[in-house]
């Protein structure tokens, strides 16, 4: 079988993931990416432009399936999969969930919610009445950067996002206030299949860094979701959806057609005890998403974030420790010597901790015992 991978940079999810998944399931795979001396044996090609994506395939042999987790590709790799008769994900989908103002624009349509969204242009006027306090962000933005809660004074805010990112495209929206939760789906053609999901813990605003998710079975706000993610098409492969239980109900904060990032992907498969990246993989080659198990523990992932700005003197290493009957696993993101600058978003991240065991008490244990042991230290 051949599987096309497109990506960007490097991510664990791709090397330690994805690429021993289709190892695993016999596939000879062909990396396709704009940077190809940051990816072993990868092929040239501007995978932002699904024109030239087509011809390198049908270049370098005809498909079995073509892939990507990448945030910035669904909708290339989507209609590339469409040219060449694929399971795969519908570009429509791909592109509404990807643009946040595409977002709240189907979901109103449909009914399902309604959020206060306004799209502004890179020379759009700010809007002198908005219902503070709000949130302004990227309309397709990543990794929490330069996604800011304005309570006063919006046009200061967009000015400064807008001098970081000219010609970028914002959102403002009304700021959803409650507990974040995510729900995590993976489809097949008969759609899509509820995994679980987690309670997000957030850094302090006006920021909203992702310090930490624990486990949590799907609440009632499921059916709202599943509804939401039917209105914008999404339902084939993995989706992460992230969404607020706010006084008037569940609001949807964004859809991340894509598997859930900073290692929580590994650790859903981790406390499903599945090979969740071969069951993906499985999807585009056209296979039926098994039912998923009902999880048995708990487990959880933190981020590891910088509280200041300096040099990183000591870290802890990559490796894993079991601690009874607790497992868990520490990543390091950053290196001995690297410099550390405060940005308020995922990139203040040194590392990030994983551990599943029997229940959140005997897994919070073992995540404290670790931290108080092996600290990172910025000076």
């Amino acid at each position: 079988m051949r599987l096309y991978l497109t990506a960007l940079k490097p991510t664990d999810s791709v090397t330690d993931g994805f690429l021993p998944a289709a190892q695993a399931l016999g596939c000879e795979v062909t990396i396709l990416t704009d940077r190809p001396r940051r990816h072993p044996s990868a092929v040239l090609c501007d995978v932002r432009d699904p024109r030239a994506l087509i011809d390198t395939i049908e270049h370098l042999g005809r498909p079995d399936a073509i892939f990507s987790n990448s945030d910035h590709l669904q909708t290339e790799t989507a209609l590339a999969a469409d040219y060449f008769g694929l399971p795969g994900k519908d570009w429509r989908a791909c592109a509404a969930a990807k643009n946040k103002f595409l977002m709240r624009r189907r979901l109103a349509e449909a009914g399902i919610e309604r959020v206060f969204s306004v799209r502004l242009g890179p020379l759009d006027p700010v809007p002198a009445h908005v219902p503070y306090p709000v949130v302004v962000k990227p309309r397709e933005g990543v990794a929490s950067e330069d996604v800011m809660l304005v309570e006063r004074d919006l046009g200061r805010a967009v000015a400064e996002i807008r001098r970081r990112r000219p010609g970028a495209a914002l959102v403002v929206e009304e700021y959803l206030e409650g507990p974040l939760r995510t729900l995590e789906t993976l489809g097949d053609k008969d759609g899509p299949r509820v995994l679980g999901g987690f309670e997000t813990t957030l850094g302090a605003l006006p920021h909203f860094v992702e310090e930490r998710l624990d486990w949590a079975r799907p609440d009632e706000s499921r059916d709202h979701v599943l509804a939401a993610l039917r209105a914008l098409g999404v339902g084939f492969g993995a989706c992460h959806t992230e969404y607020v239980l706010t006084a008037a109900g569940p609001r949807i904060v964004e859809v991340n057609y894509r598997a859930i990032g900073d290692h929580c992907d590994f650790l859903l498969g981790d406390v499903l005890g599945v090979p969740l990246f071969e069951w993906i993989l499985r999807a585009h080659l056209g296979s039926a998403v098994p039912a998923p198990p009902r999880a048995t523990g708990f487990g959880c992932a933190v981020s590891l974030v910088a509280d200041r700005a300096g040099t990183i003197k000591d870290a802890p290493v990559h490796e894993t420790v079991t601690d009874g009957d607790v497992r868990l696993w520490h990543r390091p993101l950053r290196s001995v010597g690297d410099v550390v600058t405060l940005t308020g978003t995922n990139r203040d991240y040194l590392g990030v901790i994983r551990a599943v065991g029997p229940s959140r008490a005997r897994v919070d244990a073992a995540v404290e015992e670790y931290r108080a042991a092996r600290p990172w230290v910025v000076e």
